[in-house]
């Protein structure tokens, strides 16, 4: 997607040199921030307002470029105010799709272009079985064709793709028709020339000069039908992707297991409180019982002896103890 994105900016915006330009659904602002480093002048427009205080804050130190806050179908400009309108990847989002057209052709001057891209549905959607919950309505080729066709008899179609490529591409000197761009992430602004190491020389030599300098030199890039190694990157974040749900579904199901974990834990610490408790309490009803079972055998003993003869004979003793002196 960055690929995608950058690509389209730094195609056009050599042919914008001049122009006054209006970028529909700018966004965050750094396609119109490219494209003014050629434009006369630009603005973005974006329904978001947190996108345009972003490019405001962003790009204040570029003076021809500005950001306005509003809705692709009402657009705050007077009719015939730009020569160019840029809108990369904004119909398939919205279902008012004449009316944002509409907007355009008024916007734009009288031998003005629009330089819009979308989706080919049966490509993006349906072959690879993509879902993107943004777009609103997307469009295959004859519905595009149809849509732009009530608002501009002329058009001019290219295609754009990601992949994998096999390149042969001839020296800078040679200066090919077309162009091959090479920028760094750190700065994806500013291209810088096509600098990729060859892996292999090709190389046409002879003793003719004529012949040599006639052979062909130019861009040439190559893949397969079936996009084997495309595929294999989306099966393989395919399988990422679920494996990360996966991770996540084993996490949120680890915590759970660790929450029941700790209540059992808990619920067992309790019990041996509990337990705890109840030998306490049963080492003191025993200590008490051999209390009482001492007692009762003390008590036994005197029964015993008071009932032997040895009681009788002191029992009139006993009972003038308790007469005389209250013992």
């Amino acid at each position: 997607m960055w690929y995608e994105h950058w690509h389209r900016y730094h195609y056009v915006a050599p042919a914008l040199a001049g122009k006054e330009v209006l970028d529909v659904a700018c966004g965050e602002g750094y396609g119109a921030a490219l494209i003014a480093k050629h434009a006369k002048r630009v603005c973005g427009a974006d329904l978001s307002a947190q996108a345009i205080a972003h490019a405001k804050a962003a790009y204040s130190s570029i003076a021809n470029a500005e950001f306005v806050a509003a809705p692709c179908t009402r657009l705050p400009f007077p009719d015939a105010s730009f020569d160019v309108v840029v809108s990369f990847e904004t119909v398939e989002h919205i279902e008012e799709q004449d009316a944002f057209l509409g907007e355009i052709k008024r916007v734009l001057r009288h031998d003005g272009v629009l330089i819009l891209s979308s989706p080919n549905k049966p490509e993006y959607s349906g072959a690879r079985g993509y879902d993107n919950e943004f777009h609103v309505r997307e469009l295959d080729g004859k519905e595009l064709e149809d849509l732009l066709a009530r608002y501009f008899p002329h058009t001019l179609w290219l295609g754009q793709r990601n992949g994998f490529f096999s390149l042969i591409w001839p020296r800078a000197e040679a200066k090919p028709a077309g162009e091959a761009l090479s920028v760094s992430s750190f700065a994806p602004s500013q291209t810088t020339p096509f600098s990729l190491a060859p892996l292999y020389f090709i190389v046409v030599a002879g003793a003719n000069a004529h012949a040599v300098a006639s052979a062909k030199s130019s861009l040439s890039v190559f893949s397969d039908e079936e996009e084997f190694a495309y595929r294999d990157y989306r099966k393989i974040f395919r399988d990422l992707t679920s494996l990360a749900a996966l991770h996540e579904d084993l996490q949120q199901e680890k915590h759970e297991l660790e929450a029941v974990l700790a209540a059992r834990n808990a619920d067992l610490t309790r019990a041996q409180s509990e337990r705890d408790d109840a030998a306490n309490q049963l080492r003191a009803l025993n200590t008490g019982a051999e209390q009482m079972r001492q007692a009762l055998t003390a008590c036994q003993h005197q029964l015993k002896t008071r009932a032997g003869l040895r009681g009788w004979l002191l029992a009139p003793l006993r009972m003038a103890k308790r007469l005389f002196f209250g013992q």
